[in-house]
């Protein structure tokens, strides 16, 4: 609208708005705007990952190629790295510390390899989850998913790395004489429930790498001593027999000791149930059910703050 004022100039006025006065909160509910990258609700989100189902399959299929792509042995290495690392515990802890007194070389060898191969697929999908937000924050930043399928990318990817060092574990077992069996099925369920636990790990390491990236450097230290506590190269109630029964029995229960404990009884001929801490199955679900879901819920409550600042 216009008007002429006295001196011949013409004056315009603006038509009032009917947004004027409304806070931001109000425009953006009144025209349906929504935040972006906000967190959705925990259902939405649930259903939002099982649409991306196909990129974390193909994302981890990809990490897991490019891995070992500069070295000459390639994938070979998954099996090698975990091979040398159980020949140098069996030379140090085995033959030096006789950490082996009172076990047949028959069960040590595949109880030694068996806890070596087992409990680097807890190490390395803790440590890859560390980084599953801060080292892919250009992925991230670029495209719109839900964060979540990164960490249980990392941790699929474990997965399969550790499926090709099972093979390997199948033959040593086999070569000292724990053969082919029905126990051997076990394994199957035990492996499932330490994938879940594997992935609420990382799910909780993600959004605490996500803010503090000087974790990384801490958690081989952390690392190293789950794994000295966890009976990785020794038997845990023979080592400290001479000690109070309930530090044993602690030790025995920690999640790591009780995914290893059971794929033991399951492939090893001579590592009986007497091994084994009472209700260990039902421990192994709980340790996947609780942090299988405590780390999903932890992970998906930061999920709008990813990627940011």
């Amino acid at each position: 609208m216009s008007d002429t004022t006295q001196d011949g100039a013409i004056a315009t006025s603006v038509r009032p708005s009917p947004d004027d006065g409304l806070t931001p909160a109000e425009l953006a509910a009144k025209y349906g705007l929504s935040v972006s990258g906000a967190r959705p609700g925990l259902a939405e989100y649930i259903r939002q990952l099982w649409g991306r189902r196909h990129f974390i399959l193909a994302f981890s299929q990809a990490k897991l190629t490019a891995q070992y792509s500069q070295a000459k042995l390639g994938q070979l290495w998954q099996v090698a790295t975990p091979l040398l690392n159980a020949l140098v515990y069996y030379l140090i802890f085995g033959l030096i510390l006789g950490t082996r007194e009172g076990i047949p070389n028959e069960v040590f060898v595949p109880f030694l390899v068996t806890g070596v191969f087992v409990f680097t697929f807890t190490q390395s999908s803790v440590m890859a989850g560390v980084r599953a937000i801060s080292g892919n924050l250009g992925l991230v930043r670029a495209l719109h998913f839900p964060r979540a399928a990164l960490p249980i990318s990392f941790a699929l990817q474990q997965l399969q790395q550790l499926l090709f060092s099972m093979l390997v574990l199948f033959l040593i077992a086999i070569g000292f004489g724990s053969y082919p069996k029905l126990s051997w099925l076990l394994i199957i369920p035990a492996l499932a429930m330490q994938f879940v636990f594997n992935t609420g790990m990382a799910m909780i390491m993600a959004r605490l790498g996500s803010k503090t990236p000087d974790l990384a450097q801490l958690m081989p230290f952390i690392m190293r001593t789950w794994m000295y506590a966890s009976g990785v190269m020794f038997s845990i109630p023979m080592m400290l027999a001479d000690k109070p029964a309930w530090i044993a029995n602690v030790l025995q229960l920690n999640p790591a000791a009780v995914y290893m404990d059971l794929i033991r009884f399951a492939l090893i001929d001579g590592y009986g149930s007497e091994n084994l801490p009472p209700h260990i199955w039902a421990f192994a679900l709980g340790w996947a059910i609780l942090f299988g879901i405590a780390g999903f819920v932890y992970f998906w409550k930061a999920e709008e703050r990813y990627g940011r600042g």
